[in-house]
């Protein structure tokens, strides 16, 4: 009952098609009460051929046949038709959900759980229904049928009723042993895929890195160990189902002989009637045949269950809560940041940010330096809430971020990294991504701020150029400015740059330089940056420590008054 539970969210995904699965499970259950009238009406014939009643003989021969062609040739196929449209469309909607889910995780769900897994549970997991209320349906079919047929067994002998009894709750005993044991190593066996997948995925994405650290035989050797761990599950999991399949194989054969043994000993005694006898030769395989689908069923529901649970623990929100957003507007944007006795500290590590105060005007160029691990990027984690602090609050002109929509915080406030994702499109969809209905004129304009639309218009394809995984194809510096342009295409008022020129030439970083230049104007520009050559001209420049700010002023006064910004600027142009 408690596996039956995790269902309950594929019964909610079925919606429209509610209907055609209830339709597709009544013919399903017409035709297997219909079946139950195949066996009676074969030995009714024989037992009239035998009588030399030929006429009787066809009238039951004719209706064997009307039943086989429209059950079995129509309404069957029909039924099966209808299932399969059912679980196609389930499928899609269950890789849809989760997948679109998996983007209102919390970011420590990403770092708690490998690419690989997640990516395994929104293709290979949700794909895995296939053809699962088929099987079941006809089973359960099956067994309403063969609950029908045991009494009309019982009510010609007893005896050969009890003798299937016997025999199929011995199945369902050795069912109820082996089930565990499928299960639990199934998902072992996904849980090692589920590192097989994540290893590809970063071998696929760091193969530059790959190439030149020279790691491609440790990566290897990593993936041989999987290989193997993967092989040895696969392996523990046949050997069980040979075992299970052996013993059932054993029980269909003492059932299949048993039962026409006793059939002719009681035939012989005139304690059972020819119809009968020859009923039995077809409900016997009935039943073999009830056995070797529950067989099936067992293992693939032991695979389905697993998926379902591990796509579940996304869905209905098992592992992580969803982000949770406010539904306030903010109208007229100044851009005024201001933090209030923030505390936070990442899960499972010491206190990052302590009473930590901060306010930050627009129109000025702002940066945050200090020594690594006091909580610069923390800052902008923050402030874009990858993260919510422990106690305290962030506002925006006034107003807790976390009452802002989740579409109002989005538009207002955006981040430069220093290591921009990029996505494997053109230029130009890059910028749609962003903004659908912009228009090439508009991604120029903004290029053009951000010192790119030259290098663009002299590519072949020009805006029409396809980037590869990451942006593969541009330089750091190009990956850069394009994230400056398409962020200026979302027109937001707050705009941060987290570490933007710590990585590039003196010439990329001019470039990048003049864009945030062009940004101050009329943006809340924050920077957070290594290199203090490339703040040194910021209006007001704020030193974080152990947590807080220790010092703020310009270039000039931090070198005066403070210790650890001189020696930072120190360090830098000693090393330079």
């Amino acid at each position: 009952m408690k596996n039956l539970k995790e269902f309950k969210p594929l019964i909610r995904l079925i919606g429209k098609d509610k209907n055609r699965l209830i339709i597709a499970s009544v013919l399903i259950f017409v035709v297997g009460t219909f079946e139950i009238f195949t066996g009676y009406l074969n030995g009714s014939a024989v037992e009239a051929i035998t009588n030399l009643n030929v006429k009787r003989a066809l009238i039951y021969l004719g209706l064997y046949l009307a039943i086989e062609l429209i059950a079995e040739g129509v309404v069957m196929h029909t039924a099966n038709s209808m299932l399969y449209k059912v679980e196609s469309a389930l499928t899609r909607k269950l890789g849809f959900f989760t997948y679109r889910k998996s983007l209102h995780l919390p970011a420590c769900a990403y770092e708690k759980q490998s690419s690989g897994e997640i990516i395994n549970r929104i293709t290979h997991d949700a794909d895995s229904l296939s053809f699962a209320f088929g099987r079941l349906l006809n089973v359960v079919s099956s067994l309403v049928s063969s609950f029908i047929i045991i009494i009309y067994v019982f009510f010609n002998s007893w005896i050969i009723g009890l003798e299937i009894l016997v025999l199929v709750s011995i199945l369902f005993l050795v069912l109820k042993k082996y089930n565990p044991k499928l299960k639990q190593v199934h998902k072992e066996r996904k849980d090692e895929q589920d590192k097989f997948t994540s290893l590809v995925t970063e071998s696929v994405r760091g193969i530059r890195e790959i190439k030149t650290l020279g790691i491609k035989s440790s990566l290897i050797t990593d993936m041989t160990v999987i290989i193997k761990r993967i092989f040895n599950k696969s392996e523990k999991e046949i050997d069980i189902q040979k075992e299970f399949n052996i013993i059932t194989r054993f029980l269909k054969t003492t059932l299949e002989v048993g039962t026409f043994a006793t059939c002719v000993i009681l035939l012989y005694y005139g304690q059972i009637s020819l119809t009968f006898f020859i009923a039995m030769t077809y409900y016997i395989y009935r039943y073999m045949w009830l056995i070797e689908n529950i067989n099936d069923l067992t293992q693939t529901y032991q695979k389905l269950i697993v998926s379902i649970t591990r796509v579940n623990e996304i869905l209905e929100n098992k592992l992580y809560e969803d982000e949770y957003f406010g539904e306030k507007r903010l109208k007229n944007v100044q851009g005024v940041i201001e933090f209030k006795d923030i505390l936070f500290s990442y899960p499972g590590e010491d206190i990052t940010l302590n009473h930590f105060n901060l306010k930050i005007e627009p129109n000025k160029k702002i940066a945050i330096v200090g020594k690594s691990g006091q909580g610069k990027s923390t800052i902008f984690n923050l402030i874009t809430r990858i993260f919510d602090p422990n106690s305290g609050e962030i506002l925006l002109d006034g107003i807790n971020i976390k009452k802002l929509r989740e579409d109002e915080l989005r538009r207002h406030i955006s981040i430069i990294r220093q290591e921009p994702f990029i996505f494997n499109r053109t230029i130009k969809e890059n910028f749609e991504l962003v903004k659908p209905k912009i228009t090439l004129k508009e991604i120029r304009k903004y290029a053009k701020m951000a010192y790119l639309d030259d290098y663009i218009m002299s590519l072949p394809n020009k805006y029409d150029t396809l980037l590869g995984e990451g942006g593969v194809n541009l330089s750091g510096g190009q990956k850069q400015r394009l994230s400056i342009a398409r962020t200026l295409s979302k027109n937001s008022k707050v705009i941060l740059f987290d570490e933007a020129t710590s990585a590039l030439d003196n010439n990329s970083q001019e470039y990048i330089k003049k864009a945030i230049d062009y940004l101050v104007k009329d943006h809340t520009v924050i920077i957070v940056a290594h290199r203090l050559s490339t703040i040194i001209d910021a209006d007001i420049i704020h030193v974080v420590d152990k947590g807080k700010i220790i010092a703020s002023g310009n270039h000039e006064e931090l070198l005066k008054t403070n210790k650890i910004y001189k020696q930072l600027y120190e360090t830098e142009s000693l090393n330079s």
